[in-house]
């Protein structure tokens, strides 16, 4: 019974509802999903812009978990600075590595096979020269919290265009193998790192937790870094 009279109460409400509050409402909701368009065509622009785009990788199957792909904190930037004075005033190149995607396929006593994609961000400071810059950057395969098993180093071409102070680039890796053991031996014994090139003054800066904006000092200011 008190259920019905709810129900009652809720329609006399309803029907008491005076039309200029219906147009208020209508207006307020046409508002809010006309900013919620604005607000979808900047992020999409933005991102056309930036390219900042992932396909995804295939799905692979395997009979076990896959590596740990990570990020080494140390090298995970790569900043640049004139006199190694550490101003946003100084930085030349730099760079980050954004975000890093990864599968694994294995079976029976087949050894792992991992495929990566790993984004990177990398930016071109009031202090750098030319419009072109090589970085370098590795990948790693170690066993889990012990030895290094193996190690690349790859170099990456950027060019920025003129006014260009910031690019994105994926960088594809399909054929990482790493060999097991026995049949029992799982994935999740390895780890699969990957890092920049980078000087010991620039770990240290990196281990502190420091940092800049990738494209830090394009509009010549000074100051300290931040810290994480």
């Amino acid at each position: 019974m008190r259920r019905s009279l709810l129900l009652a109460a809720c329609a006399f409400l309803a029907a008491a509802t005076t039309l200029p509050d219906l147009a208020m409402a209508q207006a307020r909701r046409g508002g809010d999903q006309q900013r919620q368009e604005q607000e979808a065509a900047k992020k999409k622009k933005q991102k056309e812009e930036w390219n900042d785009v992932q396909a995804p990788l295939q799905a692979l199957r395997n009979a076990g978990p896959c590596p740990f792909v990570k990020v080494l904190y140390d090298a995970g930037r790569y900043v640049e600075f004139k006199d190694n004075k550490e101003a946003s005033a100084n930085v030349g190149y730099s760079g980050e590595i954004q975000g890093i995607s990864a599968g694994c396929q294995y079976k029976e006593s087949d050894p792992i096979q991992v495929q990566m994609e790993v984004l990177f961000e990398l930016g071109r400071g009031p202090q750098a020269q030319g419009s072109s810059k090589t970085y370098r950057y590795w990948v790693a395969v170690t066993k889990r919290n012990e030895a290094v098993i193996a190690k690349q180093y790859f170099d990456l071409p950027v060019t920025f265009a003129p006014g260009q102070d910031r690019v994105y680039v994926t960088e594809k890796m399909a054929q990482i193998v790493i060999p097991r053991a026995k049949d029992t031996t799982s994935g999740a014994n390895f780890e699969v790192l990957v890092g920049f090139d980078v000087t010991p003054q620039m770990a240290a800066f990196n281990r502190d937790g420091k940092r800049f904006r990738v494209n830090a000092g394009t509009a010549a200011a000074t100051g300290t870094p931040d810290r994480q």
